[in-house]
């Protein structure tokens, strides 16, 4: 997908669309301004940054210690997700 232009707002759709190399620091400068711009300027998109985050964060986790058990802070959702696709691959 080609980079957002510089001169356009950015939408919440492209945010999302360019989430992970946001957070993967692999976007040119311009964009980094840009995508900072809309996370102040927009609550959702700040709380949708977070839970993903928080999802990455609390996904490598459990592949660093699989019979460990589950934060308390983990969403029900998350933990049936992550067992459904556990049972898939076996």
């Amino acid at each position: 997908m080609a980079p957002v232009g510089l001169r356009s707002k950015l939408s919440c759709k492209q945010f999302v669309e360019f989430l992970e190399d946001y957070l993967s620091r692999r976007l040119p400068q311009e964009q980094v301004a840009r995508f900072n711009a809309h996370l102040a300027s927009c609550p959702s998109c700040a709380a949708y940054t977070k839970t993903y985050q928080q999802a990455v964060r609390l996904g490598r986790a459990a592949l660093l210690c699989p019979e460990a058990d589950v934060p308390k802070e983990a969403p029900e959702d998350l933990v049936r997700a992550i067992l459904a696709a556990r049972e898939e691959t076996t």
